[in-house]
């Protein structure tokens, strides 16, 4: 017997690392494929340097993954200095560390709140030297490589290099006392990469080289330096260029692991668990939805394939939650327009995370829907009825009850019973679909009172598609009606002649009519 989970899931381990790097991007508050770039440009430098042929793929998952650790000090840095993400951004303005890191604290500390507010939480900020500060950094740090290891990376070139994202090669950064070629050399190149990509963006080359001669010999390498300075023009391209991204990953011999379906598996639970990392009330939340889609799915009787992208998907639906700052995530007051409007924008950002490579881009499609409503209320496409395909509001409903049962900032957990009674009002407003509910709800153990169903076991779908059948759709058309897959809508069809006992279309009719099932639907348009 084939081991299904030892079958190629056709996605490789540094593209999926690539895809999650984008929400780096969002969390340091810049263009999204900075952390790409950023590699682009240290594996370029690498070269000039002699960087072996084994270290090549070392130094793309330190590039990719440095910055991931963010979510574990968002909880401090939104504390203590409001907009966590606008507060990131300004690392590329200022020498992290000594008086002009506490100059750049003082200016944000209690951003949004009172001036009295403020002046006290930065005469503590001063008081205490930053430790809270501190400690969140070495959380960052641990996390991030922590995360390396989920995805099976080696020790001492990934995990190792990892711990040393705050190192300086002067030594007054995080962990204290490290410095100087006790940085593995990957880091020490993506340290300069990543300074250098931002300016030379926003500012040109001569900006990107007098920002790493001002930093020379204190943040960065002052060898590494001065090989970007011989270089620089080589190595920093054309930062408006459009990288095909998975073709440099396909080009370079180090990167080409490729991921089983059950190793694609943890790293979307690796990945899952991050996300919900930047807001604590969430915790757990993708994994809680991911189940819970995934036994609905079942339950409604689709095929496996289908049940096996509702649940991925369920894992990665949260991802574009980088992009929003946490105070607006945990806001415990109604949002302002301008906030409201930015978490709005959390679906678009994990469609465009997920958009390479194909196999990525079909859990994307089904994950960028999960805030679209029936009624085409949602966001952010304003999608409705059939436009929404059946895994994504087997999804969507998924999510809205699991999301109804945990507590947030702005209201308390609801009780199961609270919260299917609160769904099925939803449902009653048109902005669920009433079979996906019921599935839903079946597979958390909470019924929509007596759930429709029919003769001979047929499920609500097998219900609708045998009307549709019955008034002479192809499996074609059933699959476009239901805004399903053909294959999905054979499988019904065969499932639906094998309860009712029909061998051909004419049977199956006759069992409709005999039923009274022929009202499920509107008439169909052929």
């Amino acid at each position: 017997m084939v081991d299904v989970g030892a079958r190629d899931s056709g996605v490789k381990l540094p593209e999926l690392v690539a895809a999650f790097s984008l929400a780096s991007d969002l969390g340091l508050g810049q263009p999204m494929e900075h952390v790409l770039r950023s590699w682009r440009i240290a594996t370029r430098l690498g070269d000039h340097l002699g960087v072996e042929a084994d270290q090549r793929g070392a130094l793309y998952y330190v590039a990719t993954l440095a910055w991931v650790g963010c979510v574990a000090d968002t909880p401090e840095v939104a504390a203590w200095f409001g907009d966590d993400i606008k507060f990131r951004s300004g690392y590329y303005t200022v020498d992290l560390a000594g008086l002009p890191m506490l100059g750049f604290m003082l200016r944000h500390v209690g951003a949004g709140n009172p001036a009295l507010y403020r002046l006290r939480l930065g005469a503590k900020l001063v008081v205490t030297g930053g430790k809270g500060i501190q400690q969140g950094l070495m959380s960052h740090c641990l996390t991030t490589a922590r995360m390396a290891e989920r995805f099976g990376l080696d020790d001492d070139d990934v995990r190792r290099p990892l711990q040393q994202v705050f190192a300086r090669w002067d030594g007054k950064g995080m962990p204290e006392g490290v410095g100087g070629e006790d940085i593995a050399l990957p880091m020490r190149l993506f340290h300069l990469a990543d300074m250098v990509e931002v300016h030379h963006r926003t500012d040109g080359p001569d900006a990107a080289v007098e920002v790493a001669l001002a930093k020379r010999g204190k943040q960065f390498d002052p060898a590494v330096v001065d090989a970007f300075c011989q270089v620089a023009t080589d190595v920093l391209g054309d930062p408006s260029e459009e990288h095909d991204w998975p073709a440099l990953i396909e080009r370079e011999p180090s990167l080409q692991r490729r991921l089983t379906e059950d190793e694609l598996d943890v790293a979307l639970e690796a990945i899952a668990d991050f996300t919900d990392l930047r807001s604590a009330p969430r915790s757990g939340h993708s994994r809680a939805v991911a189940d819970l889609a995934g036994r609905a799915a079942t339950e409604l009787g689709l095929p496996a394939t289908d049940v096996n992208a509702v649940r991925r998907a369920a894992m990665l639906h949260d991802i574009g939650m980088h992009g929003v700052p946490a105070n607006i995530l945990d806001k415990a007051t109604p949002l302002s327009a301008p906030e409201a409007e930015r978490l709005r924008m959390h679906p678009y950002y994990t469609q465009r995370m997920l958009a390479r490579p194909g196999a990525l881009a079909r859990l994307g499609a089904i994950a960028s829907l999960t805030c679209e409503r029936a009624d085409g209320s949602g966001y952010h496409r304003g999608l409705a009825g059939p436009a929404i395909p059946v895994t994504a509001r087997v999804l969507a409903a998924a999510c809205a009850l699991r999301a109804m049962t945990e507590a947030r900032a702005y209201r308390p957990a609801l009780s199961p019973k609270q919260a299917t009674a609160e769904l099925c009002a939803e449902v009653r407003a048109g902005r669920f679909d009433p079979v996906a509910v019921d599935a839903v709800l079946a597979a958390a153990g909470q019924r929509r009172g007596k759930r429709r169903s029919g003769p001979a076991g047929l499920t609500p779908r097998e219900i609708e598609v045998l009307a549709l059948i019955a008034r002479g759709a192809s499996t074609r058309q059933v699959a476009q009606r239901l805004y399903i897959t053909p294959k999905t809508a054979e499988t019904h069809i065969e499932r639906i002649y094998a309860k009712t006992g029909a061998s051909t279309r004419s049977t199956a009719t006759l069992f409709a009519m005999q039923h009274g099932l022929l009202d499920t639907l509107e008439p169909l348009d052929l």
